[in-house]
């Protein structure tokens, strides 16, 4: 027994003798679409249209967000200002913004009293 296949077109549902199977390639991708000579000519014209465009322009980044820089673990609980605030009561000349040099964070640690351990 025969069978008889008809394919339609999948952009406009026509049926045709021209209708057949056709490939085409986007961004490194085959795709497969049962097409007219019509469609399939229209196809291959705005395939070449967003070929150029992918060729003439630029591919944008979505914007990071900034991380909150993480404490430093070594502090031990304390704040660069803590230690700022600790080392101009102690005479030794800090900057007034960002992180204490380690030199100055480590005579801070060390003139902190030991935790008591329950």
């Amino acid at each position: 027994m025969a069978e008889k296949v008809i394919l339609i077109d999948d952009l406009d549902q026509s049926e045709g003798e021209d209708v057949v199977r056709r490939e085409f390639q986007l961004l490194q991708r085959t795709f497969a679409i049962d097409l007219s000579e019509a469609n399939s000519a229209r196809l291959a014209e705005a395939v070449s249209l967003i070929e150029l465009a992918l060729e003439r322009g630029r591919e944008v980044k979505q914007a990071t967000r900034a991380r909150k820089a993480a404490e430093p673990q070594r502090l031990q609980g304390f704040t660069n200002s803590d230690v700022r605030t600790w080392a101009r009561e102690q005479g030794i000349e800090v900057p007034a913004r960002g992180a204490a040099p380690d030199e100055v964070i480590d005579k801070f640690l060390a003139a902190q009293p030991a935790p008591v351990e329950p």
